[in-house]
């Protein structure tokens, strides 16, 4: 598929070719150099993974200035990475108080909770936590930012509540486009997909986004893909392949104990679990990668669960073994759990562990979590994967840039 036509204009070649060197310069670790820095609230921000992929460990000039969440465990993370003005609470009730000191930003960024359009929701109609997007753009009037940007699932885009954002955002005069984007183009080893809605004030960023993408599925191309005019590409020149389970995990070893440990990184989140006898025959029963729980009806049926038997259809990833060649599937909060989605490693018998799970959400190892194994794991499975969050802050960099000149 190639960029839409509007790209085509003069002006969107030669805002693609300064995205892609923006791109080069932040992976090679010289755009920081600059002096410029931007400013940057994070809402909604759980551990902070948006926050991460904006900042110089990922290299770029965001500063964060401010972050809000409801959930303890995640300011406390939150705060431990990048400093101490992450807020504690309901963003609803820090905006009622008269005390309230929201400071100014070049961007505000944020996923607002997004189990209100969530296919796993069966509640979906009604549901207050699809209005969270409004507290969002509070802020961002408020703070005075020019560009914005907000995540969820894909389910949004479409949805009435995406109709009602988009006016609400084009009356506080921002140009506003949204597209869903695979966290595995752009080199997260992971195919988890996520929606994007990126708003500006002073240019349209419908010309640089979705960014081209940075990684190919090899199962489509055999080599980088070219085009006649590479600046109107789907893909930036020289892309590489899709990261997989081997490149992000294969380096660690057998997992020790059940509980987090006193030592450094990575090892202190690399921990198993105590199987029952019957979950470990489980996993045995489904050595190869890539099977999954209709190849344990085939192997042992006794050992299957009555509700497998009877769900014919659907689930295929449930009870899933991880390939070592592909990206893992997208990482949720009960990675631990292989009834809960492909969570087996692709040889060991066990599930994967936190410290797999956190760098298949494309986390460094020095990335510091907070709380408990069950409130570090929802820190995990629900963050925005940093490296998927650099790739939409080159986008942001790039029209704050021009929002400064033009």
């Amino acid at each position: 598929m190639s960029h839409p036509p509007y790209r085509t204009t003069f002006n969107a070649l030669k805002l693609i070719k300064e995205d892609q060197q923006i791109y080069r310069s932040r992976i090679n670790k010289v755009l920081t150099r600059t002096h410029k820095r931007y400013r940057l609230i994070d809402l909604y921000a759980g551990a902070g993974g948006m926050s991460l992929g904006f900042s110089h460990r990922f290299g770029h000039l965001f500063i964060p200035v401010w972050a809000n969440d409801f959930n303890e465990y995640c300011v406390k993370t939150y705060n431990n990475n990048f400093g101490n003005h992450c807020i504690s609470g309901d963003i609803v009730q820090i905006l009622q108080s008269a005390s309230k000191t929201i400071p100014e930003a070049d961007v505000v960024i944020g996923g607002p909770p997004c189990q209100g359009f969530s296919l796993l929701n069966k509640n979906r109609e009604g549901d207050p936590r699809k209005q969270l997007w409004r507290p969002f753009l509070e802020i961002v009037e408020i703070s005075k930012a020019q560009v914005f940007v907000m995540e969820n699932v894909p389910q949004l885009l479409g949805s009435y509540e995406h109709g009602e954002i988009m006016g609400v955002a084009e009356s506080l005069g921002f140009k506003v486009w949204g597209d869903v984007l695979c966290a595995a183009d752009y080199g997260v080893p992971q195919t988890r997909k996520r929606a994007f809605i990126v708003g500006c004030k002073y240019f349209d960023p419908r010309l640089v986004f979705p960014p081209r993408k940075t990684h190919f599925d090899p199962n489509k191309f055999n080599s980088p893909p070219r085009y006649i005019n590479e600046a109107l590409g789907e893909y930036i020149p020289e892309a590489a392949k899709w990261r997989t389970v081997k490149n992000a995990i294969k380096d660690l070893p057998a997992p020790e104990g059940t509980e987090i440990r006193d030592i450094p990184p990575p090892l202190n989140l690399h921990f198993g679990r105590t199987p029952t006898a019957e979950s470990l025959a489980r996993y045995k029963s489904i050595p190869k990668e890539g099977m999954n729980r209709f190849d344990l009806l085939k192997n042992a049926p006794k050992l299957t669960p009555n509700c497998w038997i009877k769900k014919k259809s659907g689930g295929t990833d449930l009870f899933g073994r991880l390939w070592w060649d592909r990206p893992a599937f997208t990482i949720r909060t009960e990675f631990y759990k292989p009834e809960k989605g492909r969570y087996l490693h692709p040889v060991q018998h066990r599930p994967i562990t936190h410290r797999e799970a956190a760098r298949l959400q494309s986390f460094p190892d020095g990335f510091i979590f907070c709380g408990t194994k069950i409130e570090i794991a929802k820190q995990i499975g629900n963050a925005v994967p940093p490296l998927l969050a650099a790739r939409v802050a080159d986008i942001v960099h790039l029209l704050l840039q021009h929002s400064k000149n033009d």
